[in-house]
């Protein structure tokens, strides 16, 4: 375990790293910067733009500000905004709680109605009920999210009254939101549920397992299940952070607080520290998450912890 631990521990640095890396590139090179955003009002006054940009260290080569912001991140220190002055990192955890709250509904609604139909898909194969499920599941990845977004608004808010519209205040604007986005993660969980399922079904030993006399019901949920939920589990840690990186458009068709919204209007304002901020924010939940993922497997198949045990 601890070896894993080590070896898991040295990617993330590096997938930080080069995620770090790339957003700071794009910034870097684009054709405006932090300057150009603050003397808006002042664009032809060159003299002024020069002496702010030697004032914030951008008139450094690349490797130098890319060195200091990693100094600067290190103690906690993401920048300020460019519109407020406020740090981006209190500003990311101030909205960081909404978007968390969506992304859990989301995938809770993700896991149950993916690994439900995809385990009833794989028991019922090519009957009814396999069927419907793959038709769900295409429904739920083909479908644009601002669309059944809005689709859903003009049902349960519209036209029923059921729910809110817009807004992130109480659990009844959450429903809304969570379900457009959930039904798009249970999507690839019921194929991969399915999948793993048929494999798992056509293993010699739960054939042993049946011709031991023990149930099906058994056989299918203690022992068929356990062991088809490895690549579930690699799923939902990707659609996690697709989630937490994807609610900019939820976020922005339901009015919604949260990172995805402050993104949204970061970018229309190009206020870059915040896009910068909440990028590699994203990216060090994203690894973290990942890595929870990759512990879970050795709880949930028993040969994987013995291999890692035996390999210390």
């Amino acid at each position: 375990m601890a070896k894993l631990l080590l070896n898991r521990g040295i990617t993330a640095i590096i997938v930080l790293l080069g995620s770090l890396l790339v957003v700071f590139s794009i910034n870097y090179f684009l054709p405006t910067d932090v300057v150009d955003t603050l003397l808006a009002e002042n664009a032809g006054n060159t003299e002024m733009a020069d002496n702010l940009r030697k004032e914030l260290g951008l008139h450094l080569p690349f490797y130098t500000q890319f060195f200091n912001y990693i100094m600067n991140l290190l103690q906690g220190d993401f920048g300020q905004s460019v519109i407020d002055g406020e740090p981006v990192l209190d500003k990311i955890i101030a909205q960081f709680p909404a978007t968390l709250m969506l992304t859990l509904a989301s995938i809770t609604i993700s896991i149950v109605v993916g690994v439900t139909l995809g385990v009833l898909a794989a028991i019922h194969q090519n009957s009814f009920i396999d069927y419907v499920a793959r038709l769900i599941g295409l429904l739920g990845i083909s479908m644009p999210t601002f669309w059944s977004g809005i689709l859903l608004i003009l049902i349960f808010s519209v036209s029923l009254g059921w729910f809110p519209a817009m807004g992130s205040v109480g659990i009844a604007s959450l429903v809304l939101p969570a379900i457009t986005l959930g039904l798009v993660g249970a999507g690839f969980v019921v194929r991969v549920v399915r999948n793993s399922m048929l494999e798992v079904i056509n293993e010699t030993y739960i054939a042993t397992l049946r011709a031991k006399g023990i149930s099906e019901r058994i056989v299918m949920y203690r022992h068929a299940l356990r062991n088809a939920l490895i690549p579930a589990i690699t799923m939902i840690g990707v659609i996690i952070g697709d989630f937490l990186g994807g609610t900019v458009v939820i976020e922005t068709v339901f009015a919604r607080q949260g990172i995805g919204r402050m993104v949204a209007d970061a970018i229309m304002a190009k206020d870059l520290p915040i896009i910068q901020g909440v990028v590699f924010f994203i990216a060090i939940v994203y690894v973290v998450i990942n890595l929870c993922i990759d512990i879970s497997y050795s709880v949930i198949d028993p040969r994987i912890r013995r291999g890692q045990l035996g390999g210390n």
